[in-house]
């Protein structure tokens, strides 16, 4: 199995800032798929193992809220990373992610990447600093969406002492 290229990981938002050296590092770490459109990557309750990181495609990530509706919560890219639950211990799957498209995706094992964090301090910073950055424009962005939603609700209206 060949290691994925350092030009390869470069392309990953949240390795864009790491020294060669340090990508160096996670390289061997590192594994390559491919999945086909409608392919399921992973499921909603399953145990998090692999963190993954979209180079080519398109997933959408997706959560069941009944036995017969889903909801889609937003589609991953290229260059973004999915899968977040896998660097806790112990944690689950929030979601579905499934193929829209044929997709080149890189996984990385949670504890592996959590132990190398570890024994380098620096990396896991600068990992777990782009991973806080990505995740609160994620929560900015879903606030958004939910208070728009309330807005347009016929029930909710502005509060009087305006």
């Amino acid at each position: 199995m060949a290691m994925v290229s350092l030009d390869c990981l470069r392309t990953i938002y949240l390795l864009q800032d790491l020294a060669d050296e340090m990508l160096e590092k996670i390289q061997p770490l590192v594994e390559e798929r491919d999945y086909q459109t409608r392919e399921v990557i992973f499921r909603e309750g399953e145990k998090a193992i692999f963190f993954y990181m979209l180079c080519q495609g398109k997933i959408l990530l997706e959560v069941q809220a009944s036995e017969s509706i889903m909801i889609s919560l937003g589609s991953v890219k290229p260059g973004f990373s999915f899968g977040w639950s896998a660097l806790l211990s112990e944690a689950a799957y929030t979601a579905y992610a499934i193929c829209t498209e044929p997709s080149d995706v890189l996984m990385i094992r949670g504890d592996k990447l959590l132990a190398l964090m570890d024994e380098d301090h620096d990396l896991g910073y600068l990992l777990m600093e782009g991973v806080v950055r990505i995740l609160k424009r994620r929560l900015e962005r879903r606030t958004n969406q939910f208070l728009k939603t309330l807005r347009q609700h016929p029930d909710i209206r502005e509060p009087f002492w305006e």
